[in-house]
């Protein structure tokens, strides 16, 4: 549900911006579209240690059955904005964030409370699993986007309450929490630098992307470069910090942990790639191959969504069994195969011609999924 709801916005944007009689095309409402993508992603990267350590403090079944409930209910208030125009979208860009606190919960402790609940020699299914049902949730979020948007843009958000609300009564009447509450203070200043830190490098990043000036790209704007740099010494004195408090909200010595330190570089490459290779896909489908193919730019949302499933199925396939495998015979060599075959297929993308046969690219788009399943299943269990 938390993953779902970071892709679909990015389909349904444009229908949603027409909901609130915008323009989703106009120059000036770039910062808008930008915030109504970005916003949701932002919060919940910059909370996602904070609520897990929480979690560990306060019990993680809270924090879960908690997060459902909030995301539950954003949910809804993103579905009733009575504004137009600026006013309503800068409405739904807080209300994403506020949705974003939610996911966050769901997301720092779903893999501590299946670590808690499964032995070591299954952890690697469990997480696989779950693993699985993450991202997966990005690719479905890209058909539920094209499909729900041109119907009613409010059914975009919607269509998670009512897994929201089942979700809220059934990890409420059924989730225990196994795991050792471990009585400590916050760390509220590790907590505000590591904030701080790490809104002002995304921003930073996110408005570099855009025109400034007679540039194609903000890279030369003096406050990308404040915030990217200022950004960058929070992060550092965060980590300095955090080696000199009695509870710190991060302990950095798991960094010397190599398959801890290793995994989770892999998995940030990992997400660099796939998240970078879905955008541009996307865009590309519905601006340009579509259009040539003689669908209409209304229709292309859903048939891009659609085009894109076969990672979906990819990743479906081989999550849960590279789980299982990993189990039985060790973590590395699948992470390995799987991230090495990644690699490989983007390599293929790279000289795939623009005016592609969809055969072709359906068939690397299935090979991406399997590789990508192949990798974050074990990669994960490897970590836990």
């Amino acid at each position: 549900m938390a993953t779902i709801n970071s892709s679909i916005v990015l389909i349904a944007l444009p229908d949603i911006f027409r909901g609130i009689h915008l323009n989703p095309l106009a120059p000036g409402n770039t910062p808008l579209f930008l915030w109504m993508l970005m916003g949701y992603m932002v919060v919940t990267a910059v909370l996602v240690v904070t609520l897990g350590r929480i979690g560990d403090i306060y019990g993680r079944v809270r924090m879960y059955n908690l997060g459902f409930l909030v995301f539950t209910l954003f949910s809804i208030l993103l579905s009733l904005t009575w504004m137009s125009g600026p006013a309503g979208a800068l409405y739904l860009i807080v209300m994403r964030i506020l949705q974003g606190v939610g996911g966050a919960m769901l997301l720092a402790n779903s893999s501590a409370i299946l670590t808690d609940a499964f032995p070591p020699h299954q952890r690697g299914m469990a997480l696989g699993t779950n693993m699985v049902a993450a991202i997966a949730g990005s690719f479905i979020g890209l058909v539920l986007g094209g499909v729900l948007g041109p119907i009613a843009w409010q059914l975009v958000f919607l269509v998670s309450v009512p897994v929201g609300l089942f979700g809220t009564v059934w990890a409420f009447l059924m989730l225990r929490d196994n795991g050792l509450r471990r009585p400590a203070r916050i760390d509220w200043w590790g907590n505000l630098i590591f904030a701080v830190g790490l809104v002002a490098l995304l921003v930073g990043i996110t408005y570099g992307i855009l025109p400034y000036g007679t540039a194609t790209m903000g890279w030369g704007n003096p406050l990308v470069l404040i915030a990217m740099l200022g950004g960058v010494a929070c992060l550092a004195l965060f980590a300095y910090v955090e080696t000199r408090v009695a509870a710190p909200m991060f302990h950095i010595g798991l960094f010397r942990i190599r398959a801890f330190a290793a995994g989770n570089l892999a998995t940030l490459l990992s997400s660099l790639a796939r998240g970078g290779l879905m955008f541009i896909l996307i865009i590309w489908l519905q601006g340009i191959w579509l259009p040539q193919h003689g669908f209409s730019f209304e229709e292309t949302p859903l048939w891009a969504g659609i085009y894109m499933l076969p990672m979906t199925a990819g990743f479906l396939i081989a999550g849960p069994l590279a789980g299982i495998l990993s189990d039985r015979f060790g973590s590395r060599l699948f992470a390995t195969l799987g991230v090495a075959g990644s690699a490989v297929i983007f390599a293929v993308f790279q000289v795939l011609p623009a005016n592609f046969n969809y055969t072709w690219f359906a068939l690397l788009l299935g090979l991406y999924g399997l590789s990508s399943g192949l990798f974050a299943s074990p990669n994960q269990a490897g970590i836990m």
